[in-house]
């Protein structure tokens, strides 16, 4: 296979009513161990590269280039994504480097000002062919506390789909960034409401918190593109902690690196299957 785009993955993951896992690259290695996560589940997989780790690499192509080559040589259909751009130049560099698809993050927005942004950067990635996901109501974590009470409401995201023509909604339900258990309570009545109300695939941020029975019911309820990331460093670091605590004479640091990069290999190969199988009643 090949690289392709997320639009092809989502739309046909919505079309079956299953979900696709969407999983956050830090470095070449992260990037390596979901290629092969794909692999192993035998289903596809969508690679993100967030702000944060565009600016942590002093950039965002250094990562990219070495995201997309590693995706170009996948036995399994791989899509490289722009996640939670707040600038919009970011997202015109993502186009030029060859991104198939990009996300668009106004959420913190005051509601005129992101659909006039989000518009805007829709526009321009149609142009070249670029699927985009915007935001609508607060995704928390991060940046500070999730309100509880923050929540998307379906008639504003109909309309705001309408007036910025995006591609994926990512909306808010419960889900918040940065979690490190798994005990976030999603508003699965609120997903049926949104999926019935709108045309457009929705995207579930801050998944990491959701634990497996709650994810497959947001499946079920009609959740497509499900993000996760600190979940999947978890592995990575514990896999990596317990071997140098076992070996402190060990100073190569792909000895203990490869084992973080098998880690996340298998938990995201099981994601991508509880994900695939979740399917819509």
């Amino acid at each position: 296979m090949t690289l392709v785009s997320a639009a092809d993955l989502v739309r046909d993951a919505a079309a079956r009513g299953t979900g696709v896992g969407a999983f956050n690259v830090l470095h070449l290695e992260t990037a390596e161990a979901l290629v092969a996560a794909a692999s192993l589940a035998e289903l596809p997989v969508i690679l993100q590269i967030s702000q944060n780790c565009a600016d942590y690499h002093g950039g965002l192509e250094p990562i990219a280039l070495a995201t997309l080559a590693v995706a170009r040589r996948a036995e399994m259909p791989v899509a490289v994504h722009l996640d939670h751009a707040e600038r919009v130049e970011l997202v015109d560099e993502a186009i030029t480097l060859g991104f198939g698809s990009v996300m668009f993050d106004g959420g913190a927005l005051p509601y005129d000002e992101n659909v006039a942004l989000t518009a805007e950067v829709v526009a321009r990635a149609k142009a070249a062919g670029v699927f985009v996901e915007g935001e609508l109501g607060e995704v928390g974590g991060k940046d500070g506390a999730h309100a509880p009470g923050v929540r998307t409401d379906p008639a504003e995201a109909v309309a705001f789909v309408a007036a910025t023509g995006v591609d994926a909604l990512a909306v808010a339900v419960g889900s918040s960034h940065a979690m490190l258990d798994r005990s976030a309570s999603l508003d699965i009545e609120l997903i049926g409401r949104l999926h019935d109300a709108l045309d457009v695939p929705l995207v579930l941020h801050g998944s990491s918190g959701v634990a497996d029975a709650v994810i497959a019911d947001a499946v079920r309820a009609g959740m497509t593109k499900i993000n996760v990331s600190t979940h999947l460093n978890g592995f990575f670091t514990r896999a990596v902690r317990e071997k140098l605590a076992s070996d402190e004479s060990l100073v190569d640091s792909r000895k203990y690196v490869k084992l973080g990069r098998d880690a996340v290999a298998a938990e995201a190969a099981r994601m991508l299957r509880l994900f695939a199988l979740a399917q819509a009643a």
